[in-house]
């Protein structure tokens, strides 16, 4: 709660500047902590500004010191001061520095926040104007799913066809461009049937008639509210005379109209970002909104923050050298007053496992501090990965010679939602009496099949004294549900029974027998056809899932494995390894940093260069500039020749930002000939200090040439392009070696044969994934090597 009236406030906020009391005091010792840059910053009050901060150039310290500044020397009082940030944390930390630099408590700073912790409170002063009262609650996401479920089956819509997370989706990204049922653009309607408008504006309505909103509304109501009532924006521009935003390059079309409507009157909006950390496109950020802020606000002041205090130079010029790859960039160089240090280390490796055994005793060297490096506590170490299923080969490594590790930024992979749900199917195929397995799948994927069907299940069981299979075996035999509900579940015991006889009787690897168990359930279907971000990160999990099985003769013995080791890692406290995504590492900073999975496809992602083509690849390539500044001291870049992909062994070419990092600030680890030498600054293995190339070439090298590695089109498509290339073109990636045993051989229209599903149609092809139509089995999606063509099913040995 504030400690002034709103009452005094507003009417304080109407007097002319002239009119108020403010003690002039002079400026604070804090301005002598700072260098010029930073200094000009904090000094040019009035009027924009941009402060274009570059990674770990104290942007923290001299956004809190220009707010010290207009309240120490009486230029604004704290609750004439809008300061906004993305997060709470930094919402709190930015509100304890001011004290600190101020060298008292800061009370009275009411408009101190996050997005959306600012404008839930505008929004409850004036909810009447967009139909709303002031007591509107907030919905949370499930919440919000569950009222389009509503809206969709009200409308008499496929569910299938409008999943509700889907739409709830494809709504947050509107709200996020500001845009209201009316206002979406007819290329957006029409690319939904105009069925997504539809079921907005009836979301919109039923929210008003629920009297809540959600998070999206926050910012989207205010903008409204701004637009619509010339009345209520003039008085906060003139209640809020000094605006400051932090993280500006992280702002969407809603928050960047919300704040230039707030500072069109005076201008005094002082905006702190850098265009090279613009890395969440995908969460509806624009970065053209820092890069056009010279354009929004003409004869604004820019001042570069460009002196790093965080890295060595060669990491630094690392980062700048890929960076510079990006066009239409504000442009800065960063440099550091602190000389020397460790050239930024590239190293390649025969394949993924490979990569996770060499960091494995990396860390543990670092540690130890035998190197020739100084120890490196485990707190000050971190793998930063692409993707999250990457973290699979890390974790399993670490929990098997007992390296402790937190994941930062999520759960660990084992303990990750899709995981837990995949293992419980598992768990059922090897034994039929695991309840707790039974309970977390038996709906999921939706069949119908709720709290009441549950309980009849679990009755029919407690009655007859057997397990919950058993038990729902009972109630399809004496069809104790009805409708779909029935139908399902008969179809879910009938799958339990065939995998578990399958189980027991070897006939599948147990490999394919786990895609077919998430196959013919639903499983991977339903990830397939959730549209929400998470979901394509779902699906690469349980690639990997399937992947690590490779290593284990049956189901029963990784799962065995898996239930061990995560009985053994508690939450000791410690030194830990830290492990998390390039995503969830901005903001942070480490003394020792790994940056695996460098290859093209993987890092620069494919399916963003797919999806926004050089759009894409830029915020990859910023992805790439975020990943390098974490490190303070040693920075540490692998890539792999090969990779396991859904059981299929690819072969994988080094990232083109590879090619990007400058020769004289990397020293590469990578043996002489293995797949990678010769190709941009992974070809300097003449660079290498003759000791460490001795010791990474002994088990490494072997490898490659036993597996004629030299003679792999792979490695003579790499050699040509090494030699021909210069700057990586996006289109490149879709040269990348390609598996063709991942592929189908069949095609639509083909009569094919099954041997659990008999005959059937294909009726759709993506990948080695067949929709086909079964005369008996109805419709399924089957991978394509459990399929044979009809003519030759009388050659299968079955």
């Amino acid at each position: 709660m504030s400690s002034y009236s709103e009452d005094d406030a507003f009417e304080a906020a109407a007097r002319p500047l002239s009119q108020r009391a403010m003690p002039q005091r002079s400026a604070g010792p804090y301005l002598e902590g700072l260098n010029d840059a930073q200094r000009a910053a904090v000094m040019a009050l009035n009027g924009p500004v941009l402060m274009l901060a570059g990674a770990g150039t104290g942007k923290t310290k001299a956004l809190t010191s220009r707010i010290a500044h207009l309240l120490v020397t009486g230029t604004a009082r704290p609750q004439d001061v809008l300061a906004v940030t993305f997060t709470n944390k930094a919402a709190r930390e930015m509100k304890n520095r001011v004290g600190r630099l101020m060298g008292e408590t800061v009370e009275g700073m009411p408009w101190l926040g996050t997005f959306h912790a600012i404008c839930v409170k505008l929004l409850r002063r004036h909810a009447e104007l967009i139909g709303l009262k002031s007591n509107f609650t907030i919905l949370d996401t499930d919440d919000q799913i569950r009222l389009m479920k509503q809206l969709i089956i009200a409308a008499g819509i496929d569910e299938k066809r409008w999943p509700p997370r889907m739409l709830a989706g494809i709504i947050d990204g509107w709200k996020n461009k500001a845009l209201t049922p009316d206002k979406v653009p007819l290329a957006e309607a029409g690319a939904f049937d105009q069925k997504g408008v539809d079921l907005y504006a009836a979301y919109q309505r039923r929210l008003l008639d629920l009297n809540a909103c959600d998070f999206g509304d926050l910012l989207l109501h205010m903008v409204t509210i701004f637009q619509t009532h010339t009345d209520v924006l003039e008085m906060y521009q003139r209640r809020f005379r000094y605006i400051l935003v932090d993280e500006y390059q992280d702002t969407n079309v809603a928050q960047y109209l919300w704040l230039r409507l707030l500072a069109a009157a005076h201008k005094n909006i002082c905006c702190v970002g850098d265009d090279d950390q613009s890395i969440y496109g995908w969460r509806g950020a624009e970065v053209g909104n820092i890069l056009r802020f010279e354009q929004d606000f003409p004869g604004a002041t820019v001042v570069k923050l460009e002196q790093n205090y965080r890295s060595t130079e060669h990491i630094l010029a690392a980062a700048s050298g890929v960076i510079a790859g990006n066009k239409g960039r504000l442009g800065k160089t960063l440099f550091t007053e602190a000389t020397g240090g460790e050239k930024v280390r590239l190293i390649g490796h025969w394949d993924g496992e490979e990569e996770a055994r060499w960091i494995g005793e990396e860390i543990e060297a670092l540690q130890r501090g035998t190197r020739g490096l100084e120890k490196v506590s485990l707190d000050h170490m971190a793998i930063l990965v692409r993707a999250s299923h990457q973290m699979r080969a890390f974790e399993d490594r670490f929990l098997t010679i007992g390296l402790p590790y937190r994941v930062i930024g999520g759960p660990r992979f084992y303990e990750r939602l899709e995981i837990r749900d995949a293992m419980a199917y598992f768990r059922l195929a090897v034994s039929q009496d695991d309840d707790l397995a039974f309970e977390r799948i038996v709906n999921t994927p939706k069949r119908g099949l709720g709290d009441k069907a549950v309980q009849t299940i679990q009755k029919a069981a407690r009655t007859n004294g057997v397990s919950l299979v058993e038990g729902a075996r009972i109630v399809v035999q004496a069809k104790l549900l009805g409708g779909k509900g029935l139908k399902e579940l008969a179809q879910l015991v009938d799958g339990l029974d065939r995998w578990h006889a399958q189980v027991r009787s070897e006939a599948d690897t147990h490999q394919e027998l786990a895609e077919m168990i998430l196959d013919e359930s639903g499983y991977t279907g339903m990830w397939q056809n959730d549209k929400t971000p998470e979901a394509p990160g779902r699906l690469e999990n349980l690639k990997e899932l399937v992947k690590a099985l490779d290593n284990f003769e049956n189901l029963q013995g990784f799962l065995e494995h898996v239930a061990l080791i995560m009985d053994n890692e508690t939450e000791q406290e410690g030194e830990k390894v830290s492990i998390m995504t390039l995503h969830a590492a901005k903001g942070l900073e480490f003394p020792a940093v790994f940056l695996p999975g460098w290859e093209d496809g993987l890092f620069p992602s494919q399916r963003s260069m797919d999806e926004s083509g050089v759009k894409g690849l830029e915020e990859e390539r910023r992805l790439a500039y975020v990943g390098i500044t974490r490190a303070e001291a040693i920075c540490t870049i692998s890539f792999a020749a090969n990779r396991r992909v859904y059981g299929q062994w690819q072969s994988a070419l080094p990232s083109r930002f590879i090619d990007e990092l400058p020769e004289d600030h990397v020293e590469v680890l990578t043996p002489p000939g293995l797949y990678g030498g010769g190709y941009g600054a992974a070809g300097m293995a003449g660079s290498a200090s003759p000791k460490l190339r001795e010791e990474s070439m002994s088990d490494l090298h072997q490898k490659a040439h036993d597996a004629n590695v030299y003679n792999s089109p792979g490695w003579r498509r790499l050699q040509a392009r090494g030699q021909q290339r210069g700057m990586a073109q996006p289109v490149e990636a879709r040269n990348m070696v390609i598996d063709m045993s991942a592929v189908s051989a069949f095609t639509t229209g083909d009569r094919v044969f099954h041997q659990k599903f008999g005959y059937g149609v294909i009726e759709g092809i993506e990948g080695d994934k067949l929709d086909i139509a079964f005369d008996k089995a109805g419709s399924k999606k089957v991978v394509a090597k459990f399929i044979v063509a009809a003519d030759a099913a009388d050659d299968v040995p079955f």
